[in-house]
Formats: structure tokens, sequence, C-alpha cells
């Protein structure tokens, strides 16, 4: 399933992304972020918003369940996949640990997709990365 549209820019705020005593910022208003469960090897979405209150859960998708992964009764199954849209306050920051067995988180824009090495130019493997939302 191709990410979700994001818009460029507007109102000065960004991603930040900070691993390994590296802070890495993008020029974003909004992203999906994409794993693989690494138990089930199943492929999750979620798409989010960078706004003042924070970053903000606006749509979340599955493509199977199990292992813990059960989608919400709301969930609705569309083109295979399992989707909802998740009703939390926006979060000041989401921690993504990496446990190494089943591949890296992967952040697209635009329907271009890069994993979290990438973004920094070097591998991230098992180490912690924290996003949040930051001026420009």
């Amino acid at each position: 399933m191709a990410a979700a549209p994001a818009q460029r820019g507007g109102g000065g705020l960004s991603l930040c992304l900070a691993s390994l005593g590296v802070v890495k910022t993008l020029s974003i208003a909004a992203f999906t972020l994409v794993w693989t469960h690494s138990i089930e090897k199943t492929a999750w979405q979620e798409d989010w918003h960078i706004t003042p209150q924070g970053l903000e859960l606006v749509q979340a998708r599955i493509k199977g369940f199990g292992a813990g992964m059960e989608p919400p009764p709301d969930a609705r199954l569309v083109d295979g996949w399992f989707q909802w849209q998740p009703k939390r306050a926006p979060m000041p920051e989401v921690i993504l640990g990496n446990s190494g067995a089943a591949g890296e988180w992967r952040l697209c824009v635009d329907g271009n997709c890069r994993t979290l090495s990438e973004i920094f130019e070097h591998p991230i493997g098992a180490n912690v990365t924290t996003m949040r939302a930051c001026e420009r």
C-alpha cells in the first residue's frame, strides 16, 4: 500500500529524529511510519501529523493480526488492510526501539520510504530513536 501523501513545510514545524547522539531534522508536516512485526512478520503502517501539540497519530493499518496485535473493534478491512483512526492525544515524543528481528523502521514521505539507517546515513541497529515535533 502506498504511503499517505504528506504535505511539505508549513507553520515552521519539522520532525526531529534523535539516535546515537545525532539529530536529523526533516522539514515535513506529515509522514507514514512503516514496520514489520517481529513475531508475526505482519506489515504495519501509521500515518502521523506534526502539530504544535506534538506528534498526532491519525490512522493505523495492519495487514493481518495475531500475537497481541489485534485491530480494535472499529477497524475496517480496506484493500487487504485493517485500518482505523486511533483516538489519542498528540504525543510530545515517540520512542522507537528495534529488536533487529524484523528489519528496520521505515519513514515514508510523499510515497518515498527510507529506513532510519538511510536517514541517519549510518546503521542504527538495535539503538533507540526518538521522534518529536521541533522548530525548523
